[in-house]
């Protein structure tokens, strides 16, 4: 109700103040909650007008800005699609069921000029709303609300100009203007092959491996060349002009093996990036679509098979739910999102968002590369397109439908194995990969630091591409975002002040989130909010730290032994389910403190080790302060049954941990042997050793004596 009321306020107060002073820029909850929060409260500070924004009076220290999607909350009242048709029917607007949302007429364009046209979109999953016409997005609560105002006011439409947001700082304001007039001054500054010389066009596609493409196809997509940089430029036109919104850099490097390196370099950040490029030559008749994972290989479809073809703005990491409504006019969407292994779990697991059936998956191999390098070796792209497999499964397959799958493992068992580290080598040896859809038990004895390796363990991968979710529920989040950023850049910053901005940046552009749970909390509402953001942010990795801290006091009545067994079970079929990694940090059984931990020591029943498809236990000799006292040991990995132990060595200054130099300790692996028969073993082996050194500092104290070979002669 006083979402409502403030919302009506908005719309009599905009009757009256001019529109150059408002943002056109979308509110979410969080928004709406603080706008209101700082009228009751009434902070002492008092606004002030510049230019065109609003903003508060600048105290001469240092900004803090807060990022709305570093954090991930918990979606207000869960919304079914069932929910969200009941009320749209009851509201009396006309809507038509789509593939991933629902379609309705905008409500913010006047009620003559719509013409029937469906123009605002209502995600199924979330209910969030995007109008194309005027490009205002918000949650389902907001769409409630401005449907509430409407019916009481008796009007037929709301101006776009009610959906506020937060008053820019003059820091955001700036960096927006500066944003734009880079994009312009790039765009400006990059020349059309069209303009180029013969050998100069010639020589950048060498560059870029593009030989095969066009002049027409670069000019069609709108591609230029940025000379300072050597770079492609493709630019991102969005809106009802279709005006230029920024441009995404492509640069090339030769690598290993003569293979060519690209990197990708955007304007505005990552973060604010969002476009399908190619989207403005679709045309509203086009009824399918190829959605590839790169701008290359858009242009390469586009040219060899004259289907309408877009690319995804940030590859195959993440398919942004607002760029769905884009997508649901057509009737067959085929992904094409590369030739490895990695370009087809993310298919499989995109296609979950814009419906199975209407999706069609190319499966990579020999015959099926991505779609450049088809172009490059002269295949038949149509065909490949034709050939594509539908999405949708049944619940029961034959081996015939799985061949394929099987060679295509066989065939790429490097990247079957999952994404590499980079700082823990030895444990690639035996994990051999970080993989998708597993869930890994994590253990450690209390204070050894079992929070500050796994911030790192995670921390490695998420800078190679894997978005990353952390649930801690023991430290708050600003702690551990110290902690890794400090992990990040190998330092303390605390030292180095003046290098703060220029790590937290970099920091910044991770696909990195965090829960705002902190304490005791529910399962569900857990479970709920891990399930939201594999929707929205295509997470792939989530860290819960710890599983104690979800046996709640709602349970004290249960079996505590059960309650964790139903836990333990919940995240293992969600780990399956979404094709995501879940690493859970559970607290072992109090141990005396000169014996080494086992799976046993897990605290709970064996669920937790029968689940888990890694086990891995944090070691410590707390009687010894000499380094390498801490080392990692997998006991379980269900991939290939590899486990061993191996040192790590604590280094204080940047809290990250690292393997000990080759020689110094080398890789125990442990077969499949009983624990204690290990632990005999060793002690029986250290005991001989000891045994020879008594019987060599014996001999060297007391010489056998030597016979005189004279003697008796």
């Amino acid at each position: 109700m006083w979402r409502s009321l403030l919302l009506r306020g908005t719309t009599r107060l905009l009757q009256v103040v001019d529109p150059r002073f408002l943002h056109q820029r979308h509110f979410s909850s969080l928004c709406l909650r603080s706008v209101t929060h700082r009228l009751i409260r009434r902070p002492s500070c008092v606004p002030r007008f510049h230019g065109t924004g609003c903003f508060l009076a600048h105290s001469g220290t240092r900004a803090f800005r807060k990022d709305a999607k570093s954090t991930v909350e918990f979606p207000v009242g869960p919304i079914t699609v069932t929910e969200i048709k009941q009320y749209i029917r009851s509201k009396d607007i006309p809507f038509h069921d789509g593939f991933s949302c629902l379609h309705i007429p905008s409500i913010f364009i006047d009620s003559s000029a719509r013409k029937d046209s469906f123009s605002m979109f209502i995600d199924k999953t979330t209910g969030q709303f995007l109008c194309k016409d005027t490009l205002l997005e918000g949650s389902w609560e907001d769409l409630q609300d401005c449907l509430e105002v409407m019916q009481k006011e008796g009007q037929d439409f709301l101006s776009p100009h009610v959906l506020l947001g937060y008053p820019h700082s003059v820091e955001e304001q700036e960096e927006r203007e500066r944003e734009l007039m880079e994009v312009q001054r790039i765009w400006s500054s990059a020349v059309p092959f069209t303009d180029l010389p013969e050998d100069e066009a010639q020589l950048v596609k060498t560059m870029f491996q593009i030989t095969k493409v066009t002049n027409a196809t670069l000019k069609k997509f709108g591609v230029r060349v940025f000379k300072p940089t050597k770079s492609l430029v493709f630019p991102w036109f969005s809106g009802p002009n279709t005006s230029l919104k920024g441009v995404k850099l492509l640069s090339a490097q030769n690598g290993e093996a003569e293979e060519v390196k690209y990197n990708e370099a955007m304007v505005p950040k990552c973060s604010s990036y969002y476009n399908l490029f190619g989207l403005p030559l679709v045309s509203r008749m086009d009824s399918e679509v190829v959605l590839t994972g790169h701008e290359l290989d858009t242009l390469a479809v586009s040219q060899a098979t004259g289907l309408p073809s877009v690319a995804l703005p940030r590859g195959v990491s993440c398919l942004p739910p607002v760029l769905l409504p884009y997508l649901e006019q057509f009737k067959r969407v085929t992904l094409w999102l590369g030739g490895d292994i990695r370009s087809w779990e993310a298919s499989k697991i995109f296609s979950r968002k814009l419906g199975l059936k209407r999706c069609c998956l190319v499966r990579p191999g020999e015959y099926r590369p991505c779609p450049m390098e088809a172009l490059a070796r002269g295949k038949n792209l149509g065909h490949i397109i034709k050939t594509s497999i539908p999405a949708a499964h049944k619940s029961i397959v034959s081996f015939k439908q799985l061949r394929e799958d099987v060679y295509g493992e066989l065939l790429n068992t490097d990247q079957v194995a999952g994404v590499k580290w980079t700082r823990f080598q030895e444990l690639n040896r035996i994990l051999k990969g970080h993989r998708k859809g597993e869930l890994t038990v994590f253990t450690g004895p209390t204070g050894s630091g079992k929070t500050t390796f796994i911030s790192e363990l995670a921390l490695d991968l998420c800078m190679q591409g894997v978005n990353t979710l952390w649930g801690s529920f023991e430290i708050n989040n600003v702690r551990l975002a110290k902690i890794m950023l400090t992990q990040f850049a190998m330092q303390r910053l605390e030292e180095n002040l003046e290098q703060y901005d220029y790590w937290a940046d970099k920091f910044e552009e991770l696909p990195l989130y965090f829960m705002t749970f902190h304490g005791q909390q529910n399962i569900k509402t857990v479970l709920d909010t891990m399930q939201h953001a594999v929707y929205l942010y295509d997470i792939n990795h989530v860290i819960i730290d710890n599983l104690q801290f979800m046996m709640g006091q709602e349970h004290l009545s249960v079996d505590k032994f059960a309650v964790q067994d139903h836990i333990i079970g919940a995240f293992r079929k969600f780990a399956t389910n979404t094709s995501c990694h879940v690493t859970l940090i559970i607290h072992p059984r109090k141990e005396e403190d000169d014996r080494e931990l086992q799976t046993a020591s897990i605290f709970g029943s064996a669920k937790a080790s029968q689940e888990a498809d890694n086990v891995l236990i944090l070691q410590e000799k707390k009687l010894v302060t000499c380094p390498g006292r801490r080392s990692l040991q997998v006991t379980k990995n269900r991939f290939d049954g590899d486990v061993g132990i191996f040192p790590l060595d604590f280094i204080k200054s940047s809290l990250t941990f690292s393997a000990p130099i080759k020689g110094k300790h080398k890789l125990k692996k442990v077969h499949n042997k009983p624990e204690n028969e290990d632990v005999e073993s060793s002690d029986m082996s250290v005991k001989k050793d000891e045994g020879k050194k008594e019987n060599v500092n014996k001999t060297a104290k007391n010489p056998r004596p030597v016979k005189n070979p004279t003697k008796g002669k």
